[in-house]
């Protein structure tokens, strides 16, 4: 009677144990039974291989010493010889283990210990797997917990069923949480690490600003509304782009709801930081110009190679459209992913003039004529020599002022004007030892050969080995703001897919690549720039 009791007590353990710490009850049972085999080898010696079962139903412990069958036992507590072995088992063979069952064993005060602590250790392991599991899946969502301590300014929160943390740079600025409080907070990171899984919660993620109108919203929760772009400045003022996929809701007026209830709701909980909701728009000048309220915009110039625009605002309206630090123009830039450079109608003209005066000083002296004719070639939207050289004659007579042999006179000294230069250039590409092979690439010029040669890159195995970024830079987006890398050939006007036509003929001609390949990647250059063209109209 009293051995039931004990197997219905073990029993009764191994289920409270597994609701308290919400595991599985065989994970328990399975942690009891490796506490049984490893008493029991201390008893029976360390060497044995011993096995331990609990019985699910009736808590039944079994153990037994398992022998491996051998030819010829050496050690007979974990070997068998295969004669004795077939006495127990016929169709025993080499390899095969034979159960030697063992009475059983009362724990002694060390023994029990140590039982003990494997069962909390692999009890622990257990509910550190289970709290990973569940937790990992939730990466994005938004959790409710209490706060539990608060470390160095970093809040530990209980979650209930785990632990997480805000860390201090993930706490919205002058937000004081105490012990007992509750909050919200954004699940972004689940990592496994040796102390147990690691819960990581935000309250400054742009994403928790997106879930929070998304409880809100019941229009963006079904999909209606969408949030395409979301910028903060945790605490302070934040940005968010809606769009409408029915053209009968106002995307707008649905996030900020009767009476401002709805924006209100997300305020309060990011603790008073200012919501302005944009309309988002496939157009980037006018996402821009949205993004920039409440800065009224009087112009913009969109530079998209190297995703910067200008914006040009009235004098007055500087200051707003700047923001407080910087602040609105910089979450502008965050919103859009363009550099946003803004100017006054005062500066903006100046710029222009100043160009329009280097344009009208470069044609002077270039072609050798007066200010009047500079500035009448300026004006007419000329900004190359190239440009005069190259067009048709017609457009050159059909100016004011001109006539066929003006235009012809014109042009006639624009092309030797790049005739000298491009000898000029010819003969330092010769000083620095640029080789002539490199002349035969196709849309290769002077200026190129030379900014080649003050680069080392001198053959045609040394340019087969550029990149294309090598050649026209490269932009990296960090923190909202894009920075730019100048390339060989950034201030001649030549285009990715020209400089990666340019490197492709290179490899060909210096054998890393067939003509097989050549047609195959311009055939995929050409795909790609159709492509990059047709979105452009689209956008436009």
């Amino acid at each position: 009677m009293a051995v039931s009791a004990n197997r219905l007590e073990l029993l009764q353990i191994a289920d409270a144990v597994a609701r308290e710490k919400v595991i599985d009850r065989e994970i328990v049972l399975a942690a009891m039974a490796d506490a049984i085999q490893k008493a029991a080898r201390s008893r029976y010696g360390s060497e044995s291989n011993i096995r331990a079962d609990i019985n699910s139903k009736t808590g039944e412990i079994r153990l037994q010493r398992l022998l491996e069958v051998v030819e010829v036992a050496e050690d007979y507590g974990t070997q068998i010889p295969l004669e004795l072995a077939r006495d127990r088992n016929p169709d025993a063979k080499l390899g095969d283990f034979i159960a030697d069952p063992l009475p059983p064993m009362d724990f002694g005060r060390i023994a029990a210990q140590s039982a003990k602590q494997v069962i909390v250790q692999k009890v622990r392991e257990a509910e550190r797997d289970r709290q990973f599991d569940e937790y990992k899946d939730r990466i994005g969502e938004i959790v409710n917990g209490t706060v539990k301590r608060v470390e160095y300014g970093n809040v530990v929160v209980d979650l209930g069923r785990g632990e997480g943390i805000i860390r201090r740079d993930e706490m919205i600025p002058r937000e004081n949480m105490r012990y007992g409080d509750r909050v919200r907070s954004y699940v972004y990171d689940v990592r496994r690490e040796q102390r147990g899984p690691q819960i990581f919660l935000s309250r400054t993620h742009p994403q928790f600003m997106v879930k929070l109108f998304t409880m809100e919203v019941p229009e963006i929760y079904d999909g209606i509304i969408q949030i395409r772009s979301v910028a903060r400045d945790p605490g302070s003022r934040a940005k968010i782009a809606v769009i409408s996929n029915d053209s009968s809701i106002d995307p707008v007026g649905a996030c900020v709801g009767m009476r401002g209830s709805r924006v209100q709701a997300v305020v309060g909980e990011l603790q008073g930081e200012k919501i302005d909701i944009i309309p988002w728009s496939q157009d980037p000048a006018s996402f821009i110009v949205n993004a920039l309220q409440p800065a009224e915009v009087a112009k913009v110039v969109l530079d998209e190679d190297a995703e910067r625009i200008e914006v040009v605002v009235p004098d007055e309206q500087l200051s707003l459209a700047i923001g407080r630090r910087g602040q609105n123009v910089r979450l502008a830039s965050q919103l859009t992913g363009w550099d946003i450079d803004i100017m006054t109608e005062a500066e903006e003209s100046e710029r222009r003039q100043k160009e329009f005066n280097e344009r009208t000083n470069l044609f002077m002296e270039a072609l050798d004529v007066d200010e009047m004719v500079g500035q009448v070639l300026a004006s007419e939207g000329f900004a190359q020599v190239e440009e005069l050289a190259f067009v048709e004659l017609d457009e050159i007579a059909s100016i004011e002022g001109f006539d066929e042999e003006t235009a012809s006179e014109i042009q006639t000294r624009a092309r030797e004007y790049l005739d000298r230069l491009e000898a000029e250039m010819d003969e330092k590409r010769k000083e620095l030892g640029v080789a002539d092979e490199l002349r035969s690439i196709n849309g290769m010029t002077g200026q190129m050969l030379v900014a080649l040669g003050q680069d080392g890159i001198k053959t045609m195995e040394d340019f087969a080995g550029c990149a294309a970024d090598d050649l026209v830079g490269w932009s990296e987006r960090k923190d909202g703001e894009t920075k730019r890398f100048e390339g060989l050939f950034s201030k001649l006007e030549v285009s990715r897919t020209e400089a990666e036509t340019m490197i492709l003929e290179a490899r060909l001609a210096a054998g890393w690549i067939t003509e097989e390949d050549l047609a195959r990647e311009t055939e995929a250059l050409q795909i790609t720039e159709g492509s990059e063209e047709d979105e452009a109209e689209a956008a436009s």
